[in-house]
């Protein structure tokens, strides 16, 4: 089967292209590496909060209702959620694991008709002022279609550490500029030179380019690279709008940034300035940033209560958390687990996250309360042979067909209807009721209702780990082949 082809681009038809890989450790303990940052929901829409990547693609729908995306295998579904919520017609080319930016943008651009105009956008950056965005990325199409890489700097508001810069050249038309050089984050007093001489500016890693252009950028500069994904996206097998690279050649490719294998030795590589709001949310004090301030500066979300307390930002969406006499803290809360930080230290959070790793502490990468295609599962209370779930299953939901080598499952419905197989038996089983499945024994769970189904299943037996799987079907094509 061929893969698909995005649009052809004119000067006003753009191809998005959001790139949806990183870990996001610095927000922990609510992203990680189960459930990045991007797909957590942090932005308040009325009532509730919506993720990054949903706003993203809400941006990148305003350029077109065709979205190329890059992401990780695992979170497919998370992906595909997003763009079912926002109404957006989205491909997914699924990495088998990271390569880093240069990697991805090249799949993407070999993916692409040779002429397309690729808009490359992070999936985890926070743009209100989407109006401006357009504008101006619009305004770098001529120069693309030139045959220049466009890159977006932020105009700073502040000398931040936490970013890169970019120097500004000699005009190139009436909005760009080339770019003199980049600059790897500063310390702060390198920081205020660069904000006082009004000739740097944030480095957004937002580009526009032709496919084309790109892949004779990454032959000159990357050419390893450019193989190892032209490799990888020939033997690339499609499933619906997901597009799998070849394991083998992808994973041979070795992990650059698209700044250091191209754009550092590129040059035809120009800037627009970008004067909107933006930011990568990049640190809990950004996060903490987006929630206004009260009188003396304290900012909450969810239950959280700040009594004789000045800057401190309280993250609490499950249960009351009190804070009595602090200044300048960083309180997240979450199932799993709690992070009190200066907020002079917001940088250093993905040290917590290496020191957790290094101590064989599961919260360091994983969550409680796992999401999965069919709905999701929340790890309530374990113990030596046993483990307790909380699991819901969407209307429609269909969970594999499998069994266990090591540990048999007793399942409680709580609310709704579960349609069970139980070997060679299928039953109907409703609230109160409840089903035994032996170690060993084929089972499969559905929902064949209209509402969510929810229950507990207990499981019991000498080992527990997830990988005491063995699928024999699956709708959502998890079976090893």
């Amino acid at each position: 089967m061929p893969i698909p082809h995005l649009v052809s681009s004119t000067s006003s038809n753009i191809c998005p292209v959001i790139l949806c890989g990183g870990s996001g450790t610095r927000l922990w303990p609510l992203s990680r590496e189960a459930m990045p940052k991007q797909f957590t929901p942090l932005i308040q829409r009325g009532e509730g909060y919506v993720s990054l990547l949903q706003v993203t693609m809400e941006r990148m729908k305003l350029l077109s209702p065709h979205v190329l995306t890059v992401a990780a295998e695992e979170h497919r579904f998370l992906v595909e959620a997003a763009a079912d919520s926002t109404g957006v017609e989205a491909t997914l080319i699924l990495e088998p694991a990271g390569r880093n930016t240069a990697a991805a943008m090249a799949v993407a651009a070999l993916h692409a008709s040779s002429d397309d105009l690729l808009l490359f956008a992070p999936a985890d950056h926070f743009i209100p002022d989407i109006q401006t965005f357009q504008t101006t990325v619009l305004q770098g199409v001529p120069a693309a279609l030139a045959g220049q890489i466009v890159t977006f700097g932020v105009v700073p508001t502040f000398p931040s550490t936490a970013y890169g810069y970019i120097q500004q050249g000699d005009a190139f038309d009436v909005v760009a500029h080339s770019v003199a050089r980049f600059v790897e984050k500063p310390n702060v007093e390198r920081a205020t030179e660069f904000l006082l001489s009004g000739a740097y500016l944030w480095n957004a890693g937002i580009f526009l380019v032709q496919a084309k252009v790109l892949i004779a950028a990454l032959e000159q500069h990357g050419p390893d690279i450019l193989a190892s994904c032209r490799s990888a996206m020939g033997g690339a097998a499609v499933d619906r709008h997901f597009v799998r690279p070849d394991k083998a050649a992808f994973l041979a490719c070795r992990s650059e940034s698209i700044d250091y294998a191209v754009l550092e030795r590129h040059d035809q590589v120009v800037m627009l300035p970008f004067t909107g709001q933006w930011s990568d949310v990049g640190s809990w004090n950004a996060v903490a940033a987006l929630t206004p301030p009260d009188g003396a500066g304290n900012r909450i979300r969810g239950q959280g209560i700040a009594l004789h307390s000045t800057n401190t930002y309280i993250h609490a969406e499950l249960r009351p958390v009190v804070a009595l006499g602090t200044r300048d803290l960083l309180i997240i809360d979450t199932q799993d687990a709690l992070l009190v930080a200066d907020a002079s230290q917001a940088e250093q959070v993905k040290e917590v996250v290496s020191t957790l790793k290094k101590a064989g502490i599961p919260q360091a990468t994983a969550h409680r309360h796992v999401a999965r295609p069919w709905g999701a599962y929340d790890s309530i209370d374990q113990g030596p042979r046993f483990q307790v779930k909380r699991i819901t299953v969407k209307p429609g939901g269909t969970l594999s067909l499998q069994m266990h080598h090591h540990r048999a499952e007793h399942w409680i419905v709580v609310s709704g209807t579960a349609k069970v197989t139980k070997g060679k038996d299928t039953f109907l089983v409703t609230e109160n009721q409840s089903v035994y499945i032996p170690l060993g024994e084929t089972h499969r769970l559905e929902n064949p209702g209209k509402t969510l189904l929810e229950m507990i299943e207990v499981q019991s037996g000498s080992y527990l780990g997830e990988d005491d799987i063995v699928r024999f079907e699956d709708t959502y094509g998890r079976i090893a082949l």
